[in-house]
């Protein structure tokens, strides 16, 4: 059963793909690489609250996405995360690290977010949409 979206997800990232159970969206926010993974199921807030089929599936998606993020951002660590304290529909962040990024080593939620640039965001969803 399909989800409708967070109208912040809509506001605040880009749709790069669909896989079999998650939305792949790009967060925008220049300052980081990160995607979000958002299950296509109605009312679900936990990951305990999907089928083990879909729980099953969700890592499989996570850990597909995870390697990825990492051969495309070129980066050893990755933070992945499901918080959802202001969003609390079921998403799963998945965030490129460096040791050298803005708010190393600290959580991204630290510094002000920067959008990327409309030529930028365009290039990124390209080279994004290609390899997912």
């Amino acid at each position: 059963m399909a989800n409708k979206v967070s109208k912040s997800f809509l506001k605040d990232s880009h749709l790069i793909t669909d896989l079999k159970l998650c939305s792949i969206r790009l967060i925008d926010n220049a300052k980081f690489p990160w995607i979000i993974l958002i299950p296509k199921r109605k009312n679900i807030n936990d990951i305990s609250e999907l089928n083990s089929k879909d729980q099953m599936l969700l890592m499989k998606e996570i850990v597909h996405c995870s390697k990825l993020m990492k051969k495309i951002f070129k980066t050893k660590k990755l933070n992945v995360e499901k918080i959802g304290n202001i969003v609390p529909q079921l998403h799963i962040h998945i965030i490129a690290r460096f040791t050298k990024d803005s708010s190393w080593p600290l959580s991204v939620w630290v510094v002000e977010k920067k959008n990327y640039s409309k030529k930028k965001i365009i290039v990124i969803l390209q080279k994004l949409k290609k390899l997912f």
